[in-house]
């Protein structure tokens, strides 16, 4: 269907072409928009203004294109800014977490763009606050806080910011009693750092110039950061790496993985100048998690063809594989995520049957049980505790049509405490909306999830607008959750829906395995199987459909523009992965090592790069009628890089036949999560939502 009418006649911005070719296994590949990757990425990173003035210049372009685009629509983005915003509690807090003396919380300022941090007397009183972050942002073009973490004797804060988008962190020590940063600031570094047992000192990740976390370190309050000790240096550059702590404060933990394998490495919290102690060796295709127990390690592994993974033990003090004994044991289809150790309880999420659920185990009995959920499709979450040595423990829940819910959970008593209901200031009645799971046929016969929310009074009739949300890679699930800012789409007719396709773990280890590498084609067919199958039920009609995925959901979008461009009435594609092939041919980038396990490595592998090649939307660009399209990315972006959608929106314009337009946003002050403050960030929803509105016929509704 033909958009033109809904959009002013401008001329588009043209990418110049300059010939560029590479040759892999014989196969030779021209990318005339290759130019448009800066040279010198790495130092634009951290100083956006070294932008070559030519890309700088076309990127400008393509703002003012997309302005001009969207200029009718910015009364309405101000009327959708603010209807999100009348719905976030703008000073809101979060429930403080007890810890020895004190608890400890977040919260925001009326107006405030950026967390606090405070803390209060463990069972409550005055408000202390340890750090302002819309104070550490004042000035900052764009600012966005990192890890923050408390000393174990109180004294010290722990924090780290961003102030590029490039998530390059600098960390800094905070004196409580005087509210001062000492002199210790450590650049390029990954985020987070864990405290030693004496907080006298801390461990932190070093990135490298390709931004890739190559070093553990452990700093000593008040030396120089060049003299810091070298902890450990992960040689492959496949392999992601952090450093964590357990509650107890008595362990280190350095966790190195890629998308299939891990490896841990221990030191003693009281000892940093001790040598990392090896628990099991990588071995490609086991992963492990480690979780504090007391005496012992609780380890969450798929070891021994344990594909939905089992929860194994081993003594603290020689927790090598050789050790590990069963706790509970592996059952197909119920899919274990996480686990958190008490002194006297063991609690897991898991999913089972597409929904998760949280299982409380007694250590010394072994005697289990559930907690309860009457909803048809929700989602829960453990938040654990800062403290091991109690019989509390927090999560919470929320659906689509219920706000969150903030509970503390006596694992003794089975009470559970209703801490906070999430407030929603302009309002909000469960019973004007309805929520369904439906199950979609996918090409093969499986039946793909799809969870959706629409208006208590929206027609099912095949005329309501459906904004479609995808993602399907690196297991990640999306949850059914409560979700404020689409409220305004559905409010205004729309069925919102997620598809829960393959490429996830939604229906369990097994539903990841089937939408990766040589399976990856499945992610696709399943997403517009899903849009399909809402036109078959009737929920909206295919013109009406606007698909929307970001990062690897970008490249989602990307896919099924090619593979299936009638089947929707516009895409939006945010910070989307849609150069594949060349990213992962160009191991210089920052995420292309560890990502070969997801995708495949098509420098070794002329099969992987075959696989590749006939799904990466910008190498499949052809003369398709596509629906209109709006890609939104960063030009600070260390993931997905801002040259991959603007290579992708010339492509699409040089090739694709009919008048639709493709537009581009890009943020030149920001990187992959967008916007920084809470506020900021609607904005850009406001746009994306905006878009759904005018291309659906919906823009004055």
């Amino acid at each position: 269907m033909t958009r033109t009418a809904l959009f002013p006649s401008v001329e588009a911005p043209k990418a110049k072409k300059h010939h560029h070719s590479d040759t892999h296994h014989g196969i030779t590949r021209t990318d005339d928009y290759a130019w448009l990757r800066a040279g010198n990425w790495q130092e634009v990173f951290k100083d956006p203004s070294l932008l070559a003035p030519e890309i700088r210049s076309h990127l400008e372009a393509e703002n003012a294109y997309q302005s001009t685009l969207m200029a009718d629509t910015v009364d309405l983005q101000k009327v959708l800014f603010s209807e999100m915003k009348g719905r976030i509690k703008e000073d809101d807090s979060s429930v403080p977490m007890k810890d020895g003396p004190f608890a400890y919380g977040s919260s925001f300022k009326l107006g405030g763009e950026q967390p606090r941090y405070f803390r209060t007397p463990r069972d409550g009183g005055e408000q202390e606050i340890l750090l302002d972050g819309d104070l550490e942002a004042e000035g900052k073009p764009y600012f966005r806080l990192g890890g923050v973490d408390h000393s174990s004797d109180h004294k010290c804060l722990l924090w780290s910011f961003d102030d590029k988008g490039s998530e390059f962190h600098t960390l800094l020590v905070r004196d409580i009693e005087t509210g001062k940063d000492l002199a210790d600031r450590i650049a390029d570094t990954g985020g987070s750092g864990v405290w030693s047992q004496d907080n006298k000192g801390f461990f932190y990740t070093r990135l490298d110039a390709n931004h890739r976390p190559s070093k553990i370190f452990f700093h000593a309050i008040g030396s120089d950061s060049q003299e810091d000790r070298l902890i450990y240096e992960e040689q492959d550059p496949g392999f992601f790496m952090n450093v964590g702590g357990t509650r107890s404060n008595e362990w280190i933990m350095i966790g190195i993985n890629d998308h299939e394998t891990s490896e841990y490495r221990l030191l003693s919290a009281s000892d940093p100048l001790a040598e990392p102690k090896l628990v099991a060796a990588r071995e490609t295709g086991l992963q492990y998690d480690l979780e504090e127990g007391g005496d012992v390690f609780f380890i969450l592994t798929n070891a021994d063809g344990a594909k939905d993974f089992k929860i194994m033990s081993a003594p603290v003090h020689d927790p090598v594989r050789a050790n590990w004994t069963e706790v509970v044991a592996h059952e197909p289809g119920r899919l274990i995520l996480s686990v958190i150790g008490f002194k006297d309880y063991l609690v897991r999420l898991e999913r089972k049957d597409g929904l998760p659920r949280i299982v409380v185990r007694e250590r010394e009995s072994g005697e289990e049980h559930l907690i309860f959920f009457d909803e048809e499709a929700f989602s829960l979450g453990l938040s654990g505790s800062y403290e091991y040595d109690t019989d509390v423990m927090r999560f919470t829940y929320s659906s689509m049509t219920t706000p969150a819910q903030v509970f503390d959970y006596d694992m003794r008593t089975r009470q559970r405490t209703l801490l906070k209901t999430q407030e929603v200031p302009s309002g909000h009645d469960a019973r004007n909306y309805v929520t369904r799971r439906v199950m979609a046929p996918s090409h093969d016969g499986e039946l793909v999830p799809v969870s959706l929310i629409h208006h208590r009074n929206t027609a099912i009739d095949g005329t309501a607008p459906c904004l479609l949300y995808g993602y399907g890679s690196y297991g990640i699930t999306i949850p059914a959750s409560f979700n404020t800012n689409c409220l305004s789409l559905v409010d205004r007719g729309f069925v919102y829906a997620i598809a829960h396709i393959r490429g996830g773990k939604d229906k369990g280890y097994a539903w990841y395995e089937d939408g990766k590498r040589a399976q990856k084609a499945n992610t696709f067919k399943d997403f517009i199987a899903v849009a399909r199958h809402l036109v078959a039920e009737r929920y909206t009609s295919s013109e009406r459909i606007v698909a929307q995925g970001g990062s690897a959901g970008g490249m989602l979008m990307g896919a099924i523009a090619n593979m299936a461009p009638e089947a929707f009435g516009g895409i939006i594609a945010e910070v989307p992965f849609v150069d594949v092939l060349t990213t992962m041919l160009d191991e210089t980038l920052p995420l292309t090592p560890p990502e070969w396990p997801e995708w495949g490595n098509p420098i070794a592998s002329e099969d992987d790069y075959k696989t590749i090649a006939a799904y990466s939307p910008y190498d499949n660009v052809g003369g398709a009628n596509y629906p209109p399209i709006l890609a939104v990315a960063g030009l600070t972006d260390p993931r997905v890089t801002y040259w991959e959608p603007a290579k992708w929106v010339a492509k699409l314009r040089e090739l694709k036949s009919g008048d639709n337009p493709v537009l581009f946003k890009i943020n030149m002050d920001s990187g992959h999560a967008g916007a920084s403050g809470r506020f900021s960030r609607l904005e850009e929803v406001a746009l994306n939502y905006a878009f759904a509105l005018k291309v659906t016929g919906k823009q004055t509704a």
